[in-house]
This record gives structure tokens, C-alpha cells and sequence, in this order.
């Protein structure tokens, strides 16, 4: 065989070699970076899906909760048989199930057992007493055991077989003065409308769940999953997230997390990941501890249907045909034309690798192996590209779960959340530099009546223009934030008495002003006025105080005939 056929052979070998190196090569760099990509898609989303859930649930969660504590219902669960205070109740009950999204309410009381409910239809308005807990029924041992547990509120996924219904129930501890646990009270969020709503999003790829404290499935797009009434359940009995993965190792290693998260649970930032096998495929776990709830929020993907590699590869197999058609010309050019353009491609193989993403610019070479460099360039930059796009819509995606977080999306102004993580920082402000903050407590008047006569459409209307009432008035450092419904709340630094009150009745005066012109322009004979209540803080109030007496100031009003400003003096 001559030299220069041997020469070939060897060459040809050499190029062989080489592919089976840059295959190897390419598919560690391409896993690792998919891999990465999908670290950082399971943390976003994972958050993304918490903030969702939360959304809807702080404020149903504190609605019960405002419920269970009410001082009407407290009466009446130890005074059961008097009639004022029954009647009283019934009026409380009725108020409370228009605020809650789903238009229930339920009270269950343990002295006597009886359980109160009312739906969305107002079915039971004449007989609010449904049925008579059973201590030794199986189908009522929730209710003692939530009693016996004695957390300030509980979640859970129960069918009601007597009520025929199958919700999330939102269960809050009724407390007496002295702290005696006397019953349970909340609401039902329906199961069907949540699951759509908040988990099955239909994303490719992308398998959202949520997880009670024991790993029990509460939440998750297949019914048949969700553990059902886990509180009563032995642990063997029940639909746990083991049900969703293959082997016992990834099991154990989900349990990890789960505790390790619940022993750091002050950051509600934190998301762990970890590699488990669904169903044959191998799939990226994210987790995330919700620690006011006491959930887990998990997020399963599917990184083949995520990010498939095929396309990667494609480009591969035409660089690796160009090479070896280039063959011919490299044996005659061998150090200028092939060894040193291979040597930097290398270099930038494993730069890619070991994802630094500085793909150095090789020399231009001719024929086969400039387009070979040509093609690797492309390659290079559409990766480069695609890197910038991720980064991109993860900046975005983020945004969009701080403003979901954060700002009420109706009036553009801070929702509770937002007002609550301020108010905090300013009222620590206020005790170091010894000021005040006043607090003004706004309520729209006959709200639900503007609702039923004229739709929900002109309810949002109006408290889009009290929004834009509140903005107008305000001074530049001052802040106001819709709490809920048709509640806002707004927050003064280094203020007065005087300040307080001459805001509290230009507020009141300027929003009267505001609708009865837009009434007249709409030409409906609504009459929209706000009860406004305020308060000025005191060195030894906490949030929970402060918010308190600013909301007795608001019912104070209420009380007085509505449409008035009430000033409430410590």
C-alpha cells in the first residue's frame, strides 16, 4: 500500500477517532446544560405554582380565620339557645358566606355537635343546621381530631357525604376568651374549579402537585390521586407521592427534602431539586416548603419533552458528514488547513462543556473544513442565542411572580401581602425614629347592593376609580393597598392626628364627590359612599394591633350611619 494511501487510512482513523471524542463531548456539554436549564425552569416554576396557590388561599384563609374570631359568633357558640344572640349569628354567618370566593360557609360547634352550612345557592338560608356530629362515627372524626390537634387553622381535602359535596375546607379554631377550643368555622373552595384553575395548567411537559406535611397528594390534576380526609387516614392508607415515582431510593430522597426544608422553613425561597424515574422516564423533581400552610409545592418535568436534544444532534451529524467529506483536501494542507482549526474547535468544544459559553473565533479555512468551522460557529451561537432566551423569560418569568406576589392586578395598587411585608418595615422605622404611622381603614358602603343591581362589571369599576381617588390624594411617600373586596387601606409615615383626620374626610368627601359624578354620567341611581376609619399607632402596637383597632375605627363609622370618617383614639 502506498505512503500516500496509508497516509489516508491513518487520516481517515484519526477523523473517526476524533467524531467518537466531539459525540462524546457534545452530549456531556448538551446534558449539562439542559440539565442546568431545567434546575433553573423547576425553581421558577415551582415558585410560580406557590404564588398561585397562595393567591387565593391568604385570603380565604384569613377570612376564616377573622370568622372563627368574630366576637358574634363567639357569643353565640356558648350561648346557643338564646335567641337574640342566634339571630345575631345567623346575620354574622350571612355576611361572612358573600366575602368567602366560593359563597359557603361551615360551622361546626363540639358542645352540641351541630353543623351549620350554607352554599352558594343560599339552599339552607331556612335551615343553616344541616346535621349532628357523631364522636363515634367514622365519617365525622375530622372534626375531633382537628379539635384535639389544636392549630389555628387546618387544610384539608374532604368529601362531605352528607352535605354530597367535595372541597378544600378551610378549617379555623373558634376560641372563648379564655382560649377553650368550642368548634371549628371556615369555608370550602370546590375541588374541580381549584384543580383547573390553580394545578392542571396543561403544560407540556410539566407536572404540578401539592404535598400535605406527611407527603400526602392534596392537590394534584388526577382526582383519583388526592388522599382524601388524610387527617383520619393511617399512614399506610395513604395516596402519597411515592404513588408518582418508581423506585424506594427516589422516595427516600424526596423525604429528605421534604425535612430538610421544613427545618430551614423561615425561607419560603428556598427550592431543592433532585432526579427521579416517573413512569420509566427519568424526570427533574422541584420542591419548595409552604410554611403558612404547612404544604410542600412540587413540580415534575420531563426534560426530554421540555428540552428535546434531537436538534443538537442533527447539527452534529452534518458536521461530523463534513469532515469526513473534507478528507480528501486535509491530507494535502494537514498543519495550516485541519490540525490548528481543529485544535481551537476543541478548545471551544470543552469551553462548551464546561459551560463557560466564550466560544473563541476560529480561523477561516476553505472547502470542507470551513464550512465544518462554519457550521461548528453556528452551532455555537444558537446556543449562545438560546442561552440569552432562557435567561430572558426566566427575568420575566420572575417579574411576573413578584407582581402576582405583590400588587393587587384589578387597582394597580399593593394587595395585602405588599401592604403587610411595608407596613412591617415602617412600623419598625417608626419605633427607632419615635414617630407614628397613621393607619386609614376604608370600607365602599352597600358594596354587595352596587354588585346585584348593576353587575360585577360596574363593582370593579368602582373600586378601580376609588383606586384612583386614593392615588390622588395621597401624599408621595404615603402608601395605599387594596386589603380585599371592597376593602382598602391606606398608610402614613411621620403623621399626626390632625394630618390623619383632615386625609381621613378628604378621602371620604373626594370618593362621595367622584361617584356621584360618575353615577350621573352612567346614568344609574347608585350612590356610592366609603365608611373610613383611622387610627394613629402607638409605640407598643404590633401589625396585628394596629390593623385591629383600624378596623373597629372602620365598623365604628359603619355603626354611626356610614358614609362618615371615624378617628379612633387609643
Amino acid at each position: 500500500m502506498s505512503l500516500k494511501y496509508r497516509f489516508i487510512l491513518i487520516t481517515a482513523g484519526l477523523i473517526f477517532v476524533s467524531s467518537l471524542i466531539a459525540l462524546y463531548l457534545f452530549n456531556r456539554s448538551a446534558t449539562t446544560i439542559i440539565e442546568q436549564w431545567g434546575q433553573r425552569i423547576a425553581e421558577i416554576q415551582v415558585l410560580y405554582d406557590s404564588a398561585r396557590l397562595s393567591q387565593p388561599l391568604d385570603r380565604e384563609i384569613a377570612l376564616s380565620q377573622q370568622f372563627a374570631t368574630s366576637s358574634v359568633i363567639k357569643r353565640w357558640a356558648t350561648n346557643q339557645s338564646d335567641p337574640d344572640f342566634t339571630r345575631e349569628a345567623e346575620q354574622e354567618m350571612e355576611q361572612y358566606r358573600q366575602s368567602f370566593r366560593d359563597r359557603n360557609f361551615f360551622i361546626a360547634l363540639e358542645n352540641t355537635g351541630a353543623y351549620y352550612f350554607n352554599n352558594a345557592n343560599n339552599d339552607y338560608a331556612s335551615a343553616l343546621h344541616r346535621y349532628t356530629l357523631d364522636e363515634q362515627a367514622a365519617k365525622d372524626a375530622w372534626f375531633y381530631q382537628l379539635v384535639a390537634a389544636g392549630r389555628d387553622f387546618h387544610l384539608n381535602v374532604n368529601p362531605d357525604p352528607e352535605l354530597g359535596v367535595t372541597m378544600l375546607w378551610i378549617d379555623a379554631q373558634i376560641r372563648t376568651d379564655a382560649g377553650e377550643i368550642v368548634g371549628l368555622a371556615g369555608t370550602g373552595l370546590e375541588l374541580a374549579p381549584f384543580l383547573r384553575d390553580i394545578v392542571d395548567l396543561n403544560q407540556p411537559g410539566i407536572t404540578s402537585l401539592f404535598l400535605d406535611a406527611n407527603g400526602a397528594i392534596q392537590l394534584y390534576r388526577d382526582a383519583s390521586l388526592i388522599d382524601f380526609a388524610t387527617q383520619v387516614k393511617p399512614d399506610g392508607q395513604k395516596n402519597t407521592i411515592d404513588r408518582l415515582l418508581d423506585t424506594p431510593k427516589d422516595v427516600t430522597a424526596v423525604g429528605q427534602l421534604m425535612r430538610e426544608l421544613r427545618q430551614n422553613s423561615q425561607d419560603e425561597t428556598q427550592v431543592e431539586t433532585v432526579f427521579v424515574t416517573r413512569e420509566g422516564t427519568r424526570h427533574l423533581l422541584g420542591i419548595a416548603h409552604l410554611p403558612d400552610i404547612d404544604w410542600f409545592a412540587v413540580t415534575l418535568i420531563d426534560l426530554t419533552e421540555l428540552m428535546p436534544v434531537e436538534p443538537f444532534f442533527r447539527t452534529l451529524a452534518l458536521m461530523s458528514v463534513m469532515l469526513i467529506a473534507s478528507l480528501v483536501m486535509i491530507y494535502l494542507l494537514l498543519n495550516y488547513w485541519f490540525l490548528i482549526p481543529m485544535q481551537k474547535m476543541g478548545g471551544s468544544m470543552l469551553a462548551l462543556q464546561n459551560g463557560t459559553f466564550k466560544v473563541e473565533r476560529l480561523p477561516k479555512g476553505r472547502v470542507e473544513v470551513g464550512r465544518l468551522i462554519a457550521y461548528f460557529g453556528e452551532m455555537a451561537e444558537s446556543i449562545l442565542r438560546h442561552t440569552d432566551e432562557l435567561e430572558d423569560r426566566v427575568q420575566e418569568r420572575t417579574h411576573q411572580l413578584e407582581t402576582l406576589a405583590r400588587i393587587d392586578p384589578l387597582t394597580n395598587l399593593l394587595n395585602r401581602r405588599g401592604i403587610t411585608d411595608t407596613l412591617a418595615t415602617w412600623l419598625d422605622r417608626a419605633r427607632r425614629e419615635n414617630t407614628s404611622l397613621g393607619i386609614l381603614w376604608i370600607d365602599l358602603d352597600h358594596f354587595k347592593e352596587l354588585n346585584d343591581q348593576y353587575g360585577h362589571a360596574r363593582g370593579d369599576q368602582a373600586l378601580i376609580q376609588v383606586a384612583t381617588v386614593l392615588r390622588d390624594n395621597l401624599r408621595i411617600y404615603d402608601q395605599a393597598a387594596r386589603w380585599g373586596g371592597d376593602e382598602f387601606l391606606i398608610v402614613m409615615v411621620d403623621c399626626d392626628a390632625d394630618t390623619l383626620m383632615q386625609l381621613g374626610e378628604r378621602i371620604r368627601s373626594a370618593i362621595e364627590e367622584t361617584m356621584h359624578d360618575d353615577c350621573h354620567i352612567m346614568h344609574d341611581d347608585c350612590h356610592i359612599t366609603v365608611s373610613v376609619g383611622g387610627y394613629l399607632t402607638q409605640p407598643t402596637d404590633t401589625i396585628d394591633s394596629l390593623l385591629n383597632q383600624a378596623d373597629q375605627a372602620m365598623y365604628r363609622a359603619k355603626g354611626l350611619g356610614r358614609n362618615r370618617f371615624y378617628y379612633h383614639s387609643d
